[in-house]
């Protein structure tokens, strides 16, 4: 199977060309790429269509990469910590990264069925570059898109994993259906990857803080962007079915055929049913404790957005930061640089921000796809959005528009 690569460059609008900011100053690619030094990459695998046949398809999955320091900066690590709002999901690694503050090697994310063979793959690439120490407990991370593809069909393989990595990149970041998010839905809508940054005034210390988000959780009449209800004024666009006969998974025993779906106003899918990953970077000098912390505040964005943490959703969450943390040759002793907590909230609203705002993009990035036992699912409607955003009296001019 031959993987498709994401093109670089989102093709489609984003919150600020709709005139939806959640507040803040961004990066120059209000991307996770913006914190200096931090590369992305996707591997997107889509084949087949029709019934459900486990093991051939059809496959709508992928692996994203997330390298802290760059390829050539693997064997660096940096210090980080994580979170889970709710661990009805997988973050592999994170005992060591809780007992000794450090991340090294890249962030995977994937399908819940390939954290092993992704987490494998990243210990391969290690002992094949002469790192199998230190990338000996790599971190992956899983949301669940066995809706959309052919989850025990097992398709991402070793392969898939160690191009992701080499074929990571800075720059602009591709989002919506695309690496692990390609079979992810987000509120009801097609959801997937999303990013988002926010760049701190000098007089706050200048730092930039970038988030990505693999989208896959929420329900639709709970979501929520700026305050306002955006589920309950596009209650339809409910997933549905195109083929004859009703989906087999008992996942989606509700799900009705996609000719009645305009009638349909109600959840065709499961609520409180699926997960999201967010990773915070940040270029600012905190150390372990207070990366711990900023992940504690990823919950407030995912609540503002409609999320509860609900009982079957995996909602974990990683930050890390990019200062320096080796101590020099000719010591044992490293000096590094931690920023008062007295200004730690700058960064918190920061990422509450990005998160938000990395969480919509996912979604308005987003394609509508169809995928196992023909299931389709839906794009947030942009023009509907913008209606909505207009009729509670939260839509500024868009950012194109005041440009101009």
């Amino acid at each position: 199977m031959a993987p498709a690569q994401a093109k670089p460059a989102p093709a489609k609008a984003r919150a600020r060309d709709l005139g939806i900011t959640f507040g803040g100053e961004t990066g120059p690619l209000n991307a996770i790429t913006d914190v200096s030094g931090v590369l992305v990459g996707h591997t997107t695998l889509i084949t087949g269509e029709g019934r459900l046949l486990m093991g051939k398809g059809p496959v709508r999955t992928g692996v994203t990469a997330v390298l802290p320091r760059g390829r050539e900066g693997m064997s660096e690590p940096v210090f980080a910590a994580s979170y889970a709002l709710n661990g009805n999901g997988e973050m592999t690694g994170t005992t060591w990264v809780a007992e000794s503050g450090l991340l090294s090697g890249p962030v995977m994310v994937t399908n819940t069925s390939s954290v092993g063979v992704v987490r494998d793959a990243v210990v391969d690439w290690g002992a094949r570059h002469g790192l199998g120490w230190e990338l000996g407990l790599p971190v992956v991370a899983e949301t669940y898109d066995g809706i959309l593809n052919d989850i025990n069909g097992f398709h991402v393989k070793t392969e898939h994993a160690l191009r992701t990595i080499d074929g990571a990149s800075g720059g602009p970041v591709a989002e919506g259906n695309v690496g692990g998010g390609t079979g992810m839905i987000c509120h009801g809508f097609k959801g997937g990857i999303g990013t988002a940054s926010r760049k701190l005034p000098e007089a706050l210390g200048g730092y930039t803080l970038g988030v990505l988000v693999q989208c896959n959780y929420g329900s639709r009449r709970l979501f929520s962007v700026e305050g306002v209800p955006v589920g309950e004024e596009i209650r339809d666009l409910q997933p549905c079915y195109t083929g004859s006969e009703a989906p087999s998974s008992p996942l989606v025993r509700d799900m009705r055929p996609c000719a009645q779906s305009a009638s349909l106003t109600t959840s065709t899918i499961p609520e409180g049913m699926g997960s999201i990953i967010v990773l915070v970077a940040t270029d600012a000098p905190l150390l372990p404790h207070q990366l711990e912390r900023i992940a504690r505040r990823v919950p407030l964005a995912i609540g503002k957005m409609g999320g509860l943490g609900e009982d079957y959703s995996g909602d974990i969450f990683l930050a890390f930061s990019t200062q320096p943390v080796k101590p020099p040759a000719d010591s044992p002793v490293a000096r590094v640089s931690s920023l008062d907590n007295g200004h730690l909230n700058p960064l918190f609203e920061a990422t509450v921000q990005a998160t938000q705002e990395a969480i919509l993009h996912s979604m308005l990035a987003a394609d509508t796809l169809t995928g196992a036992d023909g299931i389709r699912v839906f794009s947030l409607p942009h023009d509907r959005l913008v209606e909505a955003m207009r009729k509670y009296g939260r839509h500024p001019a868009p950012a194109r528009a005041r440009a101009e």
